[in-house]
């Protein structure tokens, strides 16, 4: 996992990986946040990283209505 400092754009090309049942954390998400109808969704945004650079990256996260995105993770750099 790439360590980050913030999201520095929007994200763009937001697709679901997976809703409800096809996760695998579902049972600690829900008993961690609440919340029912959560999706793993990816997307692409520039990144500032630890060093300071900024970068394209790929990022994953999970989200539920009313909750919002959690756990927002950097999979790859995409430039």
């Amino acid at each position: 996992m790439i360590q980050f400092r913030r999201i520095v754009s929007a994200i763009v090309v937001i697709e679901n990986i997976a809703v409800a049942g096809g996760i695998r954390d579902l049972a600690r998400l829900r008993r961690t946040y609440g919340g029912h109808r959560w999706r793993k969704v990816k997307g692409t945004a520039d990144v500032e990283l630890i060093t300071g650079e900024i970068r394209r990256a790929e990022s994953h996260w999970y989200e539920a209505h009313s909750i919002g995105k959690q756990e927002i993770k950097i999979k790859r750099l995409v430039d």
